[in-house]
């Protein structure tokens, strides 16, 4: 099939492009490069042939056959965007600042290409390079002649780059310019709305969007700034009162209605609300994760470890569950090779994420390997600088004997956030 889509003249270019589609299923990607490049081997002047080569390369790893594979077909048909990038995809694996130089020569060759400038846009704001972002803005939008759904892109990326007020304009144009999704973009306003500190309009936002996929999530909006603004029993109220939930969103209001008790210190609340939960929709492994972490907070260990394990049998996969079992016993400095074990099943199934490698390091600490430890926390730092992770991070390193190092990452940390308790406590148990 593959070589008959090849064989005619006027299917072979978009032959090759559909080749990776056919083949991404496939677990040997060496196999499927291998493939590939023997299928492409008869037409070298191909554009087509050398991005497929270069597409099964990248899914294979081999980024230097994949960089090779683009410039040629960069040579053979220049200006190509799809081309550019992927290159740009191969490049950021080496350096986001590699990705963004290539982009940079590329539009200057070629600054018509737009979709290319709008994702060199969003790699620099990743990259906090807000101002620069900022300049593509209206070149962007003037090459789309104002689409709606790049405008609304646009107004995306100045939000996260914490231009707030650029972020409502672009917002309200996209609005005006009919976007299709008039509710998500209500959303978006509201959220930018909260971030200027003008809560009575964030809500006159939420509360604009209509019943449909996207009304509880607005009314969820609504409520937490109710909860933070007004009264906790005024939110919990406003989301008692949604009609014909079904079990699914009956679970995500009482999550929230959970959030809020908690982030209001309610405990015991927060703890009764989600007891009452758990009986009337039992076999929600999600509910019984929170009725633990509840049980936690109002000094009930027994509660949470029998629970977590009761989600963990119901859901085995559930990296979140091993992780706060795990952390609980470490942080307990209990059952610490057990600990361990948990936390390394959750980053089995959640590889990376920052808050189970600092469990994992937090482990190692109390198992008395403060280099393992160090290590770990360390790896968590990197991905997420999260003031909890600081003080984990901070403590091992003091007890390491590393005390200026200690005190650099808490100092760091306290500018970033000065109030965090976990933070505070670190740091005024280690005062000299």
């Amino acid at each position: 099939f593959l070589a008959k889509l090849l064989l005619k003249e006027e299917t072979r270019a978009g032959g090759f492009l559909y080749i990776n589609s056919l083949l991404n299923r496939s677990n040997d990607k060496d196999g499927v490069l291998s493939l590939v490049q023997s299928l492409a081997k008869p037409y070298p002047n191909l554009a087509e042939a050398q991005f497929a080569i270069a597409q099964a390369a990248y899914a294979a790893n081999q980024d230097e056959v994949a960089l090779k594979a683009l410039n040629e077909a960069e040579a053979l048909k220049p200006g190509w965007s799809i081309a550019a990038l992927l290159k740009g995809q191969v490049l950021f694996g080496q350096s986001p600042q590699a990705a963004l130089d290539f982009y940079q020569a590329f539009l200057v060759k070629h600054p018509e290409a737009n979709e290319v400038r709008l994702n060199m846009a969003k790699l620099m704001v990743s990259q906090k390079q807000y101002d620069a972002a900022k300049k593509e803005f209206p070149i962007i939008l003037k090459n789309t002649k104002d689409s709606p759904e790049v405008t609304a892109v646009i107004g995306l990326l100045s939000y996260q780059a914490g231009d707030y007020n650029a972020a409502e304009g672009y917002f309200k144009q996209a609005l005006k310019l009919d976007f299709k999704d008039a509710d998500q973009v209500y959303i978006y306003l509201g959220q930018t709305a909260e971030k200027q500190n003008h809560d009575d309009v964030a809500i006159t936002w939420y509360n604009k969007v209509e019943q449909g996929q996207r009304y509880l999530e607005a009314q969820i909006d609504a409520a937490n700034v109710i909860a933070r603004t007004q009264s906790v029993d005024k939110a919990i109220e406003k989301l008692d009162a949604i009609d014909d939930l079904n079990t699914e969103q009956q679970i995500i209001v009482i999550q929230a209605q959970g959030g809020m008790l908690a982030k209001a210190k309610r405990d015991q609340d927060a703890f009764d609300l989600l007891e009452k939960a758990v009986k009337n929709l039992p076999n929600t492994p999600e509910l019984v994760y929170d009725y633990a972490l509840a049980a936690e907070r109002v000094q009930k260990p027994d509660i949470m470890e029998s629970e977590l394990r009761k989600a963990i049998a119901a859901k085995p996969d559930f990296a979140a569950a091993y992780n706060a079992l795990g952390y609980s016993f470490a942080d307990r400095n209990i059952k610490l090779d057990e600990a361990v074990k948990l936390i390394e099943k959750a980053l089995t199934l959640s590889p990376n994420d920052h808050y189970m490698l600092d469990s994992l390091g937090w482990a190692y600490y109390r198992k008395g390997n403060l280099d393992k430890a160090i290590g770990y926390l360390q790896e968590a730092y990197k991905i997420n600088q999260d003031p909890e992770i600081a003080a984990h991070l901070g403590e091992v390193l003091w007890q390491k004997g590393q005390h200026e190092e200690a005190k650099k990452v808490w100092s760091d940390a306290l500018i970033a956030d000065p109030s965090n308790e976990v933070l505070l406590t670190t740091t005024s148990k280690f005062k000299s």
